[in-house]
């Protein structure tokens, strides 16, 4: 008898420590990508490309373990798989294709111009999430909150979708070799637009992060860690000011310049995307 349920236990035993590695693997996920994008001597032909594969080749393993194979185990838990994963999305395309970017004044113009085209599909994509994640929060009951942060979520992707085709237009008119400075006096709406998407995806998130708490997705504590951690970039932002500082290497390294890390496109989406692991974790319930 004992013989005939061991492999069993084992069996689970092993499901919840490979659920745990992803979990946590994807909640170091953000964090990784920083470091990586940011090291510019990783950009050597025939290594990015490697390292960039094999991280985003964990990530699906990872994402998958986790959750998305609940979307066949019934329409809830495949909502919610969904929402999970297109908010871990952003950060696997940028695993994928960023390895060794570094900032924009050390890329080269293809290289700007691929990543503004992956910051725009990201933006729709994290949207997205955020719609899908609002839907599962009104089932589970919780309504205040999610609806603020839907509220926010519309006119943060929208102003990102607009201020971030402005870049990519910009390095499609360079990549032409024509002349760009007839496009110099829209950087002041650019920098309106980005400041308003950055603080209104905190203010998303913060408010998500609370639904998450009320719905009992996410442990009150963290909820309130999520709340305080968007409240300190918005505070942030509020300090550097509305305009776009700028970055090059006459200029402070952008790393020791909260307001400038604060203000970064793809910062804001951090936090989105550990709430998108805790929320696959959540799916993964149903594929039980």
């Amino acid at each position: 008898m004992i013989t005939g349920t061991a492999p069993s236990d084992s069996a689970c035993t092993r499901r919840r420590t490979a659920r745990r590695i992803s979990y946590t693997f994807l909640c170091t996920l953000p964090f990784l990508d920083l470091v990586v994008v940011g090291v510019r001597a990783l950009r050597i032909p025939g290594v990015y490309q490697v390292v960039g594969g094999v991280l985003f080749a964990v990530i699906v393993l990872a994402a998958w373990t986790l959750g998305p194979r609940a979307i066949g185990f019934g329409a809830s838990g495949g909502r919610l798989a969904l929402a999970g994963t297109l908010l871990i999305v952003p950060w696997a395309v940028i695993s994928l294709l960023w390895v060794g970017l570094g900032a924009p004044f050390q890329a080269t113009l293809p290289e700007n111009h691929m990543r503004y085209l992956v910051l725009l599909g990201d933006a729709i994509v994290v949207a997205s999430a955020f719609v899908a994640l609002k839907e599962e929060l009104y089932e589970a009951g919780e309504r205040f909150y999610s609806t603020v942060g839907f509220a926010a979520s519309i006119p943060a992707g929208a102003a990102y979708f607009v201020c971030i085709s402005m870049s990519v237009a910009r390095t499609v008119v360079a990549m032409r070799g024509e002349d760009t400075s007839s496009l110099n006096p829209l950087g002041d709406f650019y920098s309106v637009l980005e400041f308003v998407a950055c603080v209104l995806t905190y203010v998303t998130t913060a408010a998500f992060a609370a639904s998450l708490g009320q719905a009992r997705w996410l442990g009150r504590g963290a909820a309130r860690a999520y709340v305080a951690a968007s409240a300190v970039f918005v505070l942030l932002l509020v300090i550097r000011g509305v305009t776009y500082p700028e970055i090059s290497d006459n200029t402070a390294p952008w790393y020791t310049r909260p307001g400038v890390i604060a203000g970064i496109p793809a910062i804001p989406w951090i936090m989105p995307g550990l709430l998108g692991a805790v929320v696959l974790r959540r799916a993964g319930i149903y594929s039980k």
